[in-house]
C-alpha cells in the first residue's frame, strides 16, 4: 500500500477531532435538543451494533458463507421488529427503575447482588474477544496502508485518544433527564460516515471495479465461478443457531444494552427504530457482497485477508482512506460504548459491592473518577488481549466466542420477562451451566489454542463433526435452560423475588405493601442517608427525588414516604447500581414492622394502571374500563365518601368531599386518619369509634360556616384475597336542620299570633268599658280640661280599637274588617308620627331619619293603617342601619297616585330571602328578635288602599343599602298629575 503514515495518523485523527468537535457543539448548546434527540439520531446512534465485524467481518463471513453473513444484521433486525413484547417492556422496567446495564436488570429482579456481580463477570469475559477485535481491526488496518512496522503500538495511540474520548464525554455526570446528548450525537455522526463509506465502497466496487451490474453479472457467470466454489452456504440449522445467536446479540452486549434501553427518550422513538434501524442494517449490509466480488475479481485474496478486500479495491488513496475511515467509525463507537457500559457494571457490581461508599465527602466526584479510571482498564484489557490472543485468530472466531458467551444470559432475560416462577438460585445454575461448557468448549481454546474440551452429551452424537461453535451453541444454551428450569421448579422463590417478578413480567403491574417508614418526613430522609452519602449528597438527592414527586419535605403521609423511598432508591440505583441502592435504602430508610399484617398498596396499583392503560388490549381492556366506570362513579357521587385501609391509611376521597372540606384529596390520600386537618381527623375519628354506623347532624365548624353533617360508616371485611378496610358516607344536611329550625320557629310565632288574637278579644272589652266612660264625662261636666282630658282618652281608645281590629283580622287568615271611611291624609304629618313613635320606643339618636315628604298632595287613606305601615318600615330601616346612618324617607307624585320610598344605607337584603319578605313568619332577624309579621302587615294595609309595594336591595350600583317604595292613590280633590 502507498499510504504515508503521517497521512494515515492526520486522517485518524483528524476524525476523531470531528467527533469530539461534535460532542463539545452539543455539550455548548450549539447543537440543540431538537436535534440530537430527533429519532433518526437514535436510529443512527443504534448503529453502533455494525461494529469492525459489520465492516470486516462481515467480509470474511460471506467469503466462506456466501450470504450467512446476513444473519448479523437479521438478527437483530428481528429483535427490534419484536419490540413491542420485547424490548418496550425492558425499556419500562430501566425508566422506571433507573437500570442502567443488564447486570442492574438481572440484580433488579432476582434481589441479589451476586447475580449482578455473576452478570458483570459473564459479560467481562464474552465482550473482552469483541473489544479485542475492534483493536484487532484498527492494528491490521494501519499495517495494510502504511505497512507500519510496529501496527500494535499505533493502535495503543488510537486507543488511548478513544479512551481519553469515553472519559470526558461518557463517563461524567448525564443531563437532567439521566442521557448523555453529546454521545449519542457523536454515535450517530460515526455510523452516518460509515455508513457513507460502505455506500460509496460498493458504489466504486459495483461502478469502477466493474462496468455496472450487467458486468457484474457477467463476472458471477464467468471467473466468479471459481471463487463462488469455494463457498459453503451455511446449512439450515447453522443458519439458525447464527441468528438466534445474533438476536441475543442485540438484547444483550452490554453497549448495545445501554443504547437500546438505558439512553432512548421515549418508547415511540424505539418503537420507531423497530423499523428504521433494520432499514440502515440493510443499507450497511448491501455493500458487503459487491466490494467482495471487486476484491475478488482484481485479484486481491491473494495479497490480503478476505475481511480487508476494500484496501485491494484500488490504490488511490482516497479509497483506501474510505476503507480505513469505514472501519475507524466503527471501531472507534464500539470501543466507546463498551468501555462506558462495562466500567459502569465493574463499578456497580464488583468495586461498589466489595467497598460500599461510607459518607464520601465528594461521593459524586469520586464515583466520576473510578468510573473514568475503569473506562481505561477496559480499554487497555482489550488492547492487551489483543496483543496476546487475538492476533492467532480470524475475526469470525473471536466474534462468535463473543456472541456465544452473551447467549448464555438469553434464558435468563426471557425468564425475567415471562416466568414469574423463576428464581435466583435457577437463574445462577443454569448460567453456571452454559457458561462451562462455553468456557471450555470456546473460551479457554480461544486463550491456549488448545482444542476444546467439549464433550457431546449422549443422544447428540450427530453433532460429532459440526463447528465448535454450533455444538457449543447448542449444548451451552441446552443444559443452561434445562438446570434453570429444574432448579426454580424445585427449589422456593423468595418474597422479594416474587415482588420483582411482578415489576419485570410483561402483563403484571407491582404491588408494593402499605407498610409506614422510620422516618417522618423528607427532612428526616436527609439526616438518615446521611450516614451512607454523606449531609450534602443526601441533601441533595432527596430534594432532587422530592422535586420529581412534586412533595413538601414536610409532607408525613405513609403513602408519600413510600414513594419517596422508591425513588430514591431508583435515583441511586442510576448512581451506583440497584445492588447498593437496595442495601443503603434497606439499612438507612428501613421499615417498620411493629404494625398488624400490611396489604397491598390499592392506590399505588392504580395509579400504574392509569399509566398503562392504553397498552391494554382485550379482556384486560374491559376490565380496566370497568373499573375506571366504578371510580368515577364513586369520585364524582354527590356525597361526600372516603375509604379507609385495616391499617387506618386513607385510601379514597371523592370530589363531593373535596369541594365540602376544601381540602384537596391528593393532598390527603395515603394519610393517617389523625393527621387530617382539622375537625376532619376528630370527626372521622368518632365514626370509626362508635358502635353505631351513623351519626346524625353534628355541627362541624368549617370555613364557610357551621355545618350540620351526618356520618353512615360501612365496613368491608377482608380476607386472604381480598383486603378489608372501611367507608365513610358524610351527607351534609345543613339545609334540612335549617328548615327544621324555620319551622319549629314558625310553629312557635303561629302559637304567639293565636295567643295574641284571644288576647285582643279580651282587650276589646275593656277599651270598649273605657271608651263608653270618657263618652260619658262630656255630659257629666263642663271643666274644659276633662273635656279634653276625656277627648284624648276617647281618640287613644279609638287608635287602640283600630289596632286590635287589625290584629284580630290578621290573625283570621290577614283579612281586615272593611267599612272604615277612608280621608285625605297628609303622608308628611305621618312620617312626622312615625319618628316620633320610633323615638320613643328606641332611645338615643344613632340613626338620623330625613323626612323630605311634601306637605301636599295628600293621600286617600286611613291615616292610623298608614301610620303602621310607617313605623313598621321606619322601624325595619333603623335596625337594618349603623349607628350614623341616614334613613331618608321622600315623596313625589306619579301619575295618580304619590310614591314614598324609605331608604336605609344597611347591609342589605339576602337574595334567597328578599322575595318572601311579604310571606308571614320570614323574617331576617335572629330568631327571637323578630316575629316575621310586620312587612306582611304592611303588605295588607297598602292592598287595602289599592297601593303598590316594591323592594330594591342591593341599591343600584351599590353592594349595600335597601329601598321600599311604595305607592298610594292620591285625594281625587287633589287632582292627577301627569306620569
Amino acid at each position: 500500500m502507498n499510504a504515508s503514515l503521517a497521512g494515515m495518523l492526520a486522517l485518524g485523527i483528524g476524525f476523531l477531532l470531528v467527533l469530539f468537535l461534535c460532542a463539545l457543539a452539543v455539550e455548548r448548546g450549539l447543537i440543540g435538543p431538537r436535534i440530537t434527540r430527533h429519532p433518526v439520531v437514535y436510529t443512527l446512534a443504534l448503529g453502533v451494533y455494525a461494529s469492525a465485524w459489520a465492516i470486516y467481518g462481515s467480509l470474511e463471513m460471506a467469503s466462506t458463507s456466501g450470504y450467512g453473513y446476513l444473519a448479523y444484521y437479521l438478527g437483530v433486525a428481528g429483535a427490534f421488529l419484536l419490540a413491542p413484547v420485547l424490548l418496550v417492556p425492558i425499556q419500562r422496567m430501566v425508566r422506571t427503575y433507573q437500570l442502567a446495564s443488564l447486570a442492574d436488570l438481572f440484580a433488579f429482579r432476582f434481589r441479589s447482588r451476586w447475580v449482578g456481580t455473576l452478570i458483570t463477570l459473564v459479560s467481562l469475559l464474552a465482550v473482552m474477544p469483541l473489544l479485542a477485535l475492534q483493536v484487532q481491526t484498527m492494528g491490521d488496518a494501519i499495517f495494510l496502508m502504511t505497512g507500519a512496522a510496529s501496527p500494535s503500538l499505533l493502535a495503543l495511540a488510537f486507543c488511548a485518544i478513544i479512551a481519553l474520548f469515553a472519559m470526558l464525554f461518557g463517563a461524567r455526570r448525564r443531563h437532567v433527564d439521566g442521557h448523555h446528548d453529546s454521545l449519542l450525537a457523536v454515535l450517530a455522526l460515526s455510523s452516518l460516515i460509515k455508513l457513507v463509506a460502505m455506500l460509496s465502497l460498493g458504489a466504486f466496487a459495483l461502478f469502477v471495479v466493474f462496468d455496472g451490474p450487467a458486468d457484474l453479472q457477467a463476472w458471477i457467470d464467468g471467473p466468479g465461478q471459481a471463487f463462488q466454489a469455494g463457498v459453503v452456504q451455511p446449512d439450515p440449522a447453522h443458519w439458525r443457531t447464527l441468528l438466534l445467536l445474533f438476536f441475543a446479540a442485540a438484547l444483550l452486549m452490554p453497549h448495545i444494552f445501554h443504547i437500546t434501553f438505558t439512553e432512548t427518550h421515549t418508547r415511540h422513538t424505539l418503537l420507531q427504530a423497530s423499523w428504521s434501524l433494520p432499514l440502515f442494517l440493510l443499507l450497511m449490509a448491501l455493500p458487503v457482497p459487491l466490494i467482495l466480488w471487486a476484491g475478488q475479481s482484481l485479484g486481491g485474496q491473494a495479497q490480503l485477508p478476505s475481511a480487508y478486500l476494500a484496501f485491494a479495491l484500488s490504490d488511490a488513496p482516497w479509497v483506501q482512506a474510505l476503507a480505513f475511515i469505514a472501519g475507524l467509525a466503527a471501531t472507534s463507537a464500539t470501543m466507546v460504548m463498551i468501555a462506558l457500559a462495562l466500567a459502569g457494571m465493574i463499578l456497580n457490581h464488583v468495586l461498589l459491592v466489595a467497598h460500599p461508599p461510607e459518607a464520601q465527602l465528594d461521593l459524586y466526584r469520586w464515583l466520576l473518577w473510578l468510573r473514568r479510571a475503569l473506562v481505561g482498564a477496559v480499554v487497555l484489557g482489550g488492547w492487551l488481549f489483543y496483543r496476546t490472543v487475538s492476533v492467532h485468530h480470524d475475526l469470525s472466531t473471536l466474534a462468535l466466542a463473543a456472541f456465544v458467551g452473551m447467549a448464555q444470559c438469553l434464558p435468563g432475560l426471557l425468564a425475567l420477562l415471562y416466568w414469574p416462577g423463576a428464581n435466583r438460585k435457577g437463574m445462577v445454575a443454569g448460567l453456571s451451566v452454559g457458561l462451562l461448557v462455553w468456557l471450555f468448549g470456546l473460551w479457554l481454546p480461544l486463550l491456549t489454542g488448545l482444542p476444546a474440551l467439549l464433550l457431546v452429551p449422549p443422544g447428540l452424537e450427530g453433532l460429532a463433526g459440526e463447528p465448535e461453535w454450533f455444538v457449543v451453541t447448542l449444548v451451552s444454551l441446552a443444559g443452561n435452560a434445562l438446570v434453570f428450569i429444574l432448579v426454580s421448579l424445585a427449589t422456593p422463590t423468595s418474597e422479594g423475588e416474587r415482588a420483582a417478578a411482578e415489576a419485570c413480567s410483561v402483563d403484571a403491574v407491582i404491588r408494593p405493601k402499605r407498610l409506614p417508614l422510620e422516618a417522618t418526613n423528607g427532612e428526616e430522609f436527609k439526616a438518615y442517608l446521611a450516614r451512607a452519602l454523606g449531609e450534602q449528597v443526601a441533601h441533595r438527592e432527596v430534594d432532587r427525588a422530592l422535586d420529581d414527586l412534586g412533595l413538601s419535605p414536610l409532607d408525613g403521609r405513609p403513602y408519600a414516604l413510600r414513594r419517596l423511598r422508591d425513588r430514591l432508591q431508583a435515583n441511586l440505583s442510576g448512581l451506583m447500581g440497584p445492588s447498593v441502592a437496595q442495601d443503603i435504602v434497606d439499612r438507612h430508610l428501613p421499615y417498620r414492622h411493629d404494625v398488624p399484617g400490611a396489604t397491598d398498596d390499592i392506590h399505588f396499583v392504580e395509579s400504574r394502571l392509569e399509566a398503562y392503560r392504553s397498552r391494554l388490549t382485550g379482556l384486560a381492556r374491559e376490565l380496566d374500563g370497568l373499573r375506571r366506570y366504578h371510580r368515577r362513579t364513586l369520585t364524582r357521587l354527590p356525597i361526600g365518601l372516603c375509604a379507609f385501609g385495616e391499617d387506618g391509611e386513607l385510601l379514597m376521597w371523592n370530589d363531593a368531599l373535596a369541594q365540602l372540606s376544601g381540602i384537596d384529596g391528593a393532598s390527603v390520600i395515603g394519610a393517617r386518619r389523625d393527621s387530617l386537618p382539622a375537625p376532619w381527623g376528630e370527626l372521622l375519628g368518632r365514626i370509626l369509634a362508635e358502635p353505631q354506623n351513623q351519626l346524625y347532624k353534628q355541627p362541624v365548624p368549617l370555613e364557610g360556616g357551621v355545618r350540620f353533617l351526618s356520618l353512615h360508616k360501612a365496613e368491608l371485611a377482608g380476607d386472604d384475597s381480598e383486603p378489608g378496610g372501611l367507608v365513610v358516607l358524610v351527607e351534609d344536611h345543613s339545609e334540612m336542620k335549617w328548615l327544621e329550625d324555620e319551622l319549629v320557629h314558625a310553629a312557635r310565632l303561629a302559637s304567639i299570633g293565636q295567643l295574641a288574637a284571644g288576647v285582643a278579644h279580651e282587650i276589646g272589652n275593656p277599651i270598649t268599658g273605657i271608651s263608653s266612660l270618657a263618652q260619658n264625662l262630656r255630659y257629666d261636666t263642663d271643666d274644659p280640661e276633662l273635656l279634653a282630658t276625656a277627648a284624648q282618652i276617647q281618640q287613644l281608645t279609638d287608635r287602640v280599637s283600630r289596632i286590635v281590629s287589625s290584629l284580630v283580622g290578621f290573625a283570621h287568615g290577614g283579612r281586615h274588617l272593611g267599612g272604615q271611611a277612608f280621608a285625605p291624609v297628609s303622608l308628611a304629618e305621618v312620617v312626622d308620627e312615625a319618628i316620633h313613635l320610633i323615638h320613643l320606643a328606641r332611645s338615643g339618636e344613632d340613626v338620623r331619619f330625613e323626612n323630605r315628604c311634601p306637605d301636599a298632595p295628600r293621600v286617600q287613606g286611613d291615616a292610623q293603617r298608614l301610620l303602621q305601615v310607617m313605623v313598621n318600615l321606619l322601624g325595619n330601616a333603623r335596625d337594618a342601619s349603623q349607628p350614623g346612618d341616614s334613613v331618608i324617607i321622600e315623596a313625589a307624585p306619579e301619575g295618580s297616585g304619590l310614591r314614598v320610598t324609605v331608604t336605609d344605607q344597611g347591609h342589605g337584603i339576602d337574595e334567597r330571602v328578599r322575595d318572601h319578605l311579604f310571606e308571614p313568619f320570614t323574617t331576617t332577624k335572629p330568631p327571637g328578635e323578630g316575629t316575621g309579621l310586620g312587612l306582611p302587615l304592611v303588605y295588607s294595609i297598602v292592598a287595602e288602599h289599592h297601593g303598590q309595594i316594591d323592594i330594591e336591595s342591593p341599591l343600584p350600583g351599590q353592594e349595600h343599602g335597601t329601598r321600599i317604595s311604595l305607592w298610594l292613590p292620591l285625594n281625587p280633590q287633589e287632582g292627577e298629575t301627569p306620569r
